[in-house]
């Protein structure tokens, strides 16, 4: 990541003004409004709610005051208070609009999506080109599962409002979840002319939004790498040691992990999360097992089907018991319910895979991927490809992947193979090299497709060191003996242990054509 310091301190920023914005109101109001409105913009509720009584005992009419007055509840975690003064939708001349939309929020932080859809709609037909009310709409309709619409929206707002820092900064996370940081970052910028420092300021905002957000992984990592970049790596064990414990932990935890141990000074607790980080080998692809029964399952489905948590595990359990036809039924139903949810989309596309349908899998694994593109459908995307016969396709597929997420071991992995594929070792080595450098030298595998690459472009020496290296590591790996045998035989040297090495490989990993291209080799 070029200059990750000041690209952190970037997005830190724009998650702070994501974090403030939403209760943002508009220019200075010079009238009996401004001080409570002032109050407000800066995120202070009490203030407001003690500027907005002040002027319900001068004589103004409640009516005038409520959507403010709702506005600093909600500011201040009271949404009980708020009820009171939003629910009867009794707001005063010019303050329809906001009151509407404030109720909508209301109803959204309350889980009534339905209800916050409904207090949108009548927003819009008092403001239908206010630029924060698409953007609200927008976020509802993202979390209601409906991705492509939220695109829509964010669309929306940015041609009613084209320098609204908030439609900016909307399309900007969609964009990241689509495209990467890389895409994202240019609009994140349009949304705030950036100072430094932003790190220590974010990191309590940041705080309190994982602790609401636990399942947001993208959130956590984030917070992870703000407490690593202001120093405070005794938070960051505090609250992530344990994450990065889980077998599933993402590998830029690990490294975060590691590397500050490594700073403490404790290198021997440093060492397991850095060598777990190593290892970027791909991921088979098999169905993700629930806890609970398959029974429990069904009937939470039943009690809500068009619910993400209750639908996705539930597929999963019947693709697990090879229930493709139960499946079927269930996603069916979710999409109808949420046609434009990414999670409806990539759940279509595993039944259809399931179902032996790679075709009409890789159609909903595109539209999946213009909504959120992260690397487990870039992995399905891959076998999908390759079982449709259009495995050519995935090469332009995965190298935009890595384009957009340079950081991607996964991407970095899968463009490799392919160069290799296509016979551009030196580009292949390229990858595999660089993969090393990012801490991929404990990684036995990646060391071992280095050395093949190495010795295709007629490195033998290099070929030899990184198949010891991946003997060494692991002298039980068939992988690592093939490496290793290959290299010596193709260097001319220890021919005896060459011939040894090739057998434990066969006996190991089975006849393969590498190994019988490096026994003649040695004939």
């Amino acid at each position: 990541m070029p200059e990750p310091r000041r690209m952190l301190t970037r997005l830190l920023a724009a998650l702070a003004l994501a974090g403030s914005a939403p209760l943002m109101l508009g220019a200075d109001d010079p009238g009996p409004m401004g001080p409570a409105k002032a109050a407000l913009l800066r995120g202070d509720g009490i203030a407001g709610e003690v500027a907005l009584n002040k002027m319900l005992a001068a004589g103004i009419s409640r009516q005038q005051v409520a959507a403010r007055m709702g506005e600093a509840f909600i500011l201040q975690g009271d949404l009980v208070k708020a009820r009171e003064w939003l629910a009867p939708m009794q707001f005063g001349k010019g303050e329809e609009a906001h009151g509407f939309r404030m109720l909508g929020m209301l109803e959204r932080l309350s889980g009534n999506l339905p209800a916050a859809g409904q207090a949108y709609d009548k927003a819009l037909t008092y403001a239908p080109k206010d630029p924060l009310l698409w953007v609200d709409i927008g976020r509802l309709r993202y979390i209601g599962g409906e991705q492509l619409q939220a695109i829509d929206a964010a669309q929306r707002a940015l041609a009613a409002g084209p320098d609204e820092p908030r439609a900016l900064e909307f399309r900007a996370q969609l964009l990241r979840d689509a495209s990467g940081w890389e895409a994202a970052l240019p609009v994140y910028e349009q949304a705030l002319e950036l100072e430094a420092g932003n790190a220590n300021l974010a990191a309590g905002l940041l705080e309190r939004l994982s602790d609401r957000q636990p399942a947001n992984q993208h959130l956590q990592l984030l917070f992870a790498r703000t407490l690593y970049e202001t120093g405070d790596l005794a938070k960051l064990h505090e609250r992530f040691d344990v994450l990065a414990l889980r077998p599933d932990a993402p590998v830029y935890l690990l490294e975060l992990i590691g590397r500050a141990y490594e700073e403490q000074g404790d290198r021997a607790a440093a060492a397991p999360f850095l060598d777990r980080a190593a290892a970027a080998t791909i991921p088979a692809i098999v169905p993700i097992p629930e806890t609970d029964p398959i029974g429990v399952l069904a009937a939470r489905w039943t009690d809500a089907p068009g619910i993400p948590a209750t639908a996705v595990p539930y597929v999963r359990s019947l693709l697990a018991a090879k229930n493709v036809a139960g499946a079927q039924t269930v996603v069916n139903r979710f999409r109808q319910i949420h046609p434009g949810s990414a999670d409806a989309l990539a759940l279509w596309g595993d039944v259809a895979m399931a179902a032996g349908q790679p075709g009409q899998a890789l159609d909903a694994y595109k539209v999946a991927a213009q909504v959120r593109f992260p690397e487990t459908l870039l992995l399905r995307m891959g076998e999908t490809f390759d079982k449709a016969g259009k495995g050519a396709e995935a090469v332009p597929v995965v190298a935009g992947y890595l384009a957009a997420y340079p950081g991607s071991r996964l991407a970095a992995r899968m463009a490799a193979s392919h160069r290799a594929f296509a016979g551009d070792w030196a580009a292949a080595r390229s990858l595999l090299e660089n993969l090393r450098r990012r801490g991929g030298g404990r990684d036995v595998r990646l060391l071992a497709d280095l050395s093949l690459a190495q010795l295709r472009t007629g490195d033998q020496a290099a070929a030899l060191a990184s198949a010891q290296a991946a003997y060494d590591l692991q002298p039980a790996s068939g992988v690592a003996a093939q490496a290793l045998g290959m290299a010596l035989a193709f260097a001319g040297q220890d021919q005896p242990r060459a011939r040894a090495l090739l057998a434990k490989a066969q006996a190991i990993v089975g006849p393969n054509q590498l190994l019988e291209e490096a026994r003649h080799k040695l004939d």
